[in-house]
């Protein structure tokens, strides 16, 4: 039996890069064995940025702090920014030449509430959990309506290409 409090599997997508896009969650009560999936979608982002959000909001979900959590994600860019502390060094630099700023930022303040730790698991590689955030978060890109990524949005604002 893990000894985590909770367990948090995510995808994030982009069809296109920049493109619609949209993350999937899994989440998991290790004491009770609940399990609960969520997902959303957006106009035009990137795969980082959803791979990013999908932690953040995720963690957002927790009704508890204190929690020892592990995350599992297909993502690199986030295992390796938050598990080889680049991103720590980045907060000290200013996040200088650095993208999703604001997203590193929300996660920064949430990482501080719980004791996290991040594992990367190969994507499309039959792992049941990642398939459903696949899935979820793929489907949620195609959603009729699909949410504006006003992180994305305004980074991009002024720019002409």
């Amino acid at each position: 039996m893990s000894n985590n409090d909770v367990i948090i599997y995510t995808d994030g997508s982009s069809r296109g890069n920049p493109g619609p896009g949209g993350y999937g969650i899994v989440m998991e009560d290790c004491k009770t064995g609940f399990s609960k999936q969520y997902s959303k979608g957006f106009q035009n982002t990137t795969n980082n940025r959803m791979e990013l959000l999908a932690v953040i909001d995720a963690l957002k979900k927790l009704k508890k702090t204190k929690l020892k959590i592990t995350v599992f994600t297909d993502s690199k860019y986030v295992v390796d920014s938050v598990e080889k502390k680049w991103v720590f060094k980045w907060k000290t630099t200013g996040f200088k030449k650095k993208k999703n700023v604001d997203l590193w930022l929300e996660f920064l303040k949430l990482n501080e509430l719980n004791n996290i730790s991040f594992k990367w698991i190969k994507g499309h590689n039959d792992h049941a959990q990642n398939e459903i955030c696949d899935k979820l978060a793929f489907n949620a890109s195609e959603n009729q309506t699909l949410f504006i990524d006003e992180g994305y949005e305004s980074q991009n604002l002024n720019k002409l290409f």
